[in-house]
């Protein structure tokens, strides 16, 4: 068994001092300012290449043992959509060591390389998008902290951005005074650097009381010698008031208002707006108004 084991290295070691020709998958870099560009799409990581060389430098290539990337310089990488394989020996000549290409089986690499951009961008809350336990609501302004962060990213996907981006919580039920830290969040966000990642929202919450109420009903802006005429001179609705601003409520002073501006005479189905209500009040349940001028 030793004798077998020593002639099987010796005619291993004499074999990789033959020269073969063989198929063999080569990492790659590529060299470019990083600083002002970014990828939008994951680089080739290899290219395979058909090379004959010396049984040893060979093996060495083929097992990745200390093996160094091949190197594509690129002095304008957002102008480079895709290299052909065929080009690639030029890059590749004084890199491979030991080793003859003989051609590239790599048809082509595709590029998606972008000019960095910076921009600033405003931040809001997504308010009908929260969602409260039931019958809770917001009963303040939503304050966003900062308001506005500053991105860097690829440049068509910055500019795609809207001039603000709307906040949505992940929370559900919610049914006291919301403070948390929320994260700004993009899609492909992970080509997007945020500074600040996250920001301080902060608003009121409160148990809403429904209030059933029939309010007086206005007509504006007719037209000149119209006589709009509708069914009753009361609206019926239902609203819910934020618990801490039912000491503003004053039933007497809210009434609807119905606006005639731009429609012209006949008849018509509108919706009425209604007018002094507590600042956060919800509108519950109304019915449009049939109106004849």
């Amino acid at each position: 068994m030793l004798c077998l084991f020593t002639a099987m290295v010796f005619w291993f070691f004499n074999a990789l001092n033959k020269n073969y020709t063989t198929n063999i998958s080569f990492p790659l870099a590529f060299e470019y300012n990083q600083i002002a560009y970014i990828p939008i799409r994951p680089l080739p990581t290899e290219v395979r290449i058909n090379v004959t060389g010396i049984g040893w430098n060979l093996f060495r290539r083929s097992t990745g043992l200390k093996v160094p990337p091949l190197v594509i310089p690129m002095e304008h990488p957002s102008q480079i959509k895709k290299i052909v394989g065929s080009t690639l020996p030029t890059f590749f000549a004084n890199q491979l060591e030991g080793l003859q290409i003989n051609f590239i089986l790599t048809d082509t690499l595709h590029i998606a390389i972008e000019h960095k951009f910076q921009r600033w961008i405003k931040l809001r809350l997504d308010s009908p998008s929260i969602l409260f336990k039931k019958g809770y609501g917001m009963s303040s302004k939503a304050n966003v902290l900062p308001d506005s962060i500053f991105i860097e990213g690829p440049i068509s996907l910055l500019n795609a951005l809207p001039k603000q981006v709307s906040l949505k919580l992940s929370q559900r039920n919610i049914d006291k005074d919301f403070a948390e830290d929320v994260e700004v969040k993009f899609l492909n966000e992970e080509l997007i650097d945020r500074n600040p990642p996250t920001v301080m929202v902060r608003f009121n919450v409160d148990k809403l009381i429904e209030v059933v109420d029939s309010v007086d009903l206005k007509i504006i802006n007719a037209p000149t010698s119209s006589h709009p005429s509708f069914q009753g001179k009361q609206w019926p609705c239902v609203f819910a008031i934020p618990e801490r601003q039912m000491k503003e409520f004053k039933a007497d002073s809210v009434y609807a208002v119905v606006d005639l501006k731009g429609f012209k005479r006949g008849e018509i189905k509108v919706l009425p707006v209604l007018h002094g209500l507590p600042p956060f009040t919800q509108i519950v349940k109304t019915d449009s108004v049939s109106v004849k001028f």
